[in-house]
């Protein structure tokens, strides 16, 4: 049995200047948006949902991407919107977001 029904983990790599990487595209910002959210809608507790940072997942090339297990559902995302629907539809009502999955 999982201690979450779903953990999220977010990549919040920082690389050098100019190299591609998931929090060049605002992933730490993105990953408190989600949080906040996922607390206000009172999500946040043991055999519901735990959001992470994670270190470089090796999919910069198409990031800034998250991690949603125990599916291990991964998708890309853009911004709070998109954070958003992830939310709502995935972590909520337990629906993959194809639009924005890789």
């Amino acid at each position: 049995m999982n201690f979450y029904k779903y953990h999220v983990f977010f990549c919040t790599n920082q690389r050098a200047e100019g190299e591609t990487c998931c929090n060049a595209h605002g992933a730490d910002k993105l990953r408190t948006y989600a949080k906040d959210r996922v607390k206000a809608l009172g999500l946040n507790k043991p055999g519901l949902v735990r959001i992470n940072s994670a270190g470089c997942m090796e999919r910069c090339d198409n990031g800034p991407v998250i991690v949603i297990y125990p599916e291990g559902t991964w998708y890309t995302y853009v911004d709070e919107e998109d954070i958003d629907e992830i939310v709502d539809r995935h972590l909520v009502k337990g629906e993959i977001v194809e639009r924005l999955k890789i």
